[in-house]
């Protein structure tokens, strides 16, 4: 069928006034959205909204820039995020995240396909990018059972047949996740499936200003989030209650998710990556979070901090941890500019002393969007094992993060900042203040 008619479609469509994102200003809209305290927290500092209907075009448009680059006929998506950044069309993300029940055939020149889950087509009616809405046949185990061959075969004739009619003779189909019922049946069909995670992330990498103020908006709700959870570090709370005031904060305010439970205090500090438990903090505790937090419009928040919870000075050991991941992601986005290449910043920067490369993080570097994204730009260590080189571009997003720690040391430290690489260094986008009594 083509838009969805349902029975309340004319109360989507008329005409309403317009929120300061340019979206209808509807109290029984459907799509997720900021709430109305994101909008007076925005107007308060000064934050100016996105156009989202711009913002939908611009993605789009990204999306079939690839495709063309490429020569393939079009795209099938169905990894969530994949479909937010394309056509903002959500639905129970995370279940889809290990239930493959959506997904968007977007022809290179032709009409946008979505395959949404069964009675959810009406939820898709606040898109116009969207051409036509079709009931999604699941192939996955829990839903196809015996039957997920049969299933596979049905739906990948439907794409068969859209390539056929908007694809000009071309066979070249980008994928960019599929249950192998699927991968098989394409091939039976003789479509040749290639990488559309890559194509994505591509598309995904460079941000407009439309797209950077929807970031701005993520980052000061989270801001806020953090800030009520700071306050809320005290001896004697759980790590599970104290998480619990940031993830309120955040979907309060229109926020989608947060991607982790990175919280940890204590001697659960070391090694990183503990996620948040019953443990209870006590006085003089180190507190570290990492906040992957997905946010207004989608978009993701990934800076990290430390804090001391309760009245006793800090010990030497722990100002001396601080304040050198301080200097570390100081000194590594100093360096940062358009036109360096991820080797580059691989071996440049800022260097960890010796007895705390054992436990480095990840990465130095990462891109982040609607999640962690493309690209991961390594330590040293990790250069031959994990390492790919690339260039840095104006209108990329990167955090820069560190954990210290010593082996065997009783703490550790976590941090990180978001940036926007402009034409002619960076900008800071995260400006959360650090723990004063440590960095003194």
């Amino acid at each position: 069928m083509t838009k969805p008619q349902v029975a309340f479609e004319g109360a989507l469509t008329k005409s309403f006034r317009r929120k300061p994102d340019n979206t209808p200003d509807n109290n029984d809209r459907i799509e997720i959205g900021p709430s109305q305290k994101a909008f007076e927290l925005w107007a308060e500092l000064g934050l100016e909204a996105p156009d989202v209907p711009a913002l939908r075009e611009y993605r789009l448009a990204r999306v079939r820039q690839q495709l063309r680059e490429r020569d393939y006929a079009g795209i099938l998506l169905t990894d969530p995020l994949n479909l937010r950044y394309a056509t903002d069309s959500t639905n129970m993300q995370l279940w889809i995240t290990h239930n493959q029940a959506r997904a968007c055939f977007i022809a290179t020149d032709g009409p946008v396909v979505m395959f949404d889950f069964h009675g959810c087509g009406h939820l898709n009616a606040h898109l116009p990018l969207i051409d036509e809405v079709r009931s999604m046949t699941p192939f996955f185990y829990f839903i196809g059972g015996s039957r997920c061959e049969e299933f596979a075969a049905k739906f990948a004739d439907e794409v068969d047949d859209l390539v056929r009619r908007h694809g000009a003779g071309n066979r070249r189909l980008a994928v960019d996740k599929i249950e192998i019922h699927g991968v098989r049946a394409f091939d039976r069909l003789n479509l040749e499936i290639m990488d559309g995670m890559g194509l994505m992330e591509t598309a995904r990498e460079i941000k407009n200003e439309n797209e950077m103020r929807a970031m701005r908006c993520a980052v000061a709700c989270c801001d806020i989030a953090m800030r009520e959870m700071e306050d809320a570090i005290t001896p004697e709370i759980s790590e599970l209650e104290l998480w619990s005031h940031f993830h309120r904060g955040n979907i309060r305010y229109g926020g989608d998710w947060l991607e982790t439970r990175l919280l940890s205090t204590g001697p659960r500090t070391n090694p990183w990556m503990a996620e948040c438990g019953p443990r209870i903090i006590q006085n003089g505790d180190i507190v570290g979070l990492d906040t992957d937090l997905v946010g207004v419009y989608g978009y993701c928040v990934d800076i990290s901090r430390t804090w001391l919870a309760g009245d006793r000075r800090p010990t030497r050991e722990q100002k001396q941890l601080y304040q050198l991941a301080h200097e570390h992601i100081m000194q590594n986005m100093d360096v940062l500019k358009p036109g360096l290449t991820f080797k580059e910043l691989t071996f440049g920067g800022h260097r960890l002393p010796e007895k705390y490369r054992a436990q480095r993080y990840g990465v130095k570097y990462h891109g982040v969007g609607l999640c962690d994204e493309y690209p991961a730009i390594m330590y040293p260590e990790d250069w031959e094992s994990g390492g790919y080189d690339g260039v840095l571009q104006p209108g990329m997003t990167l955090t820069a993060e560190v954990y210290l720690g010593e082996v065997g040391g009783k703490e550790g430290v976590k941090l990180e900042d978001q940036v926007l690489i402009t034409e002619t260094g960076y900008e800071l986008l995260t400006h959360y203040p650090f723990d004063n009594r440590l960095m003194s």
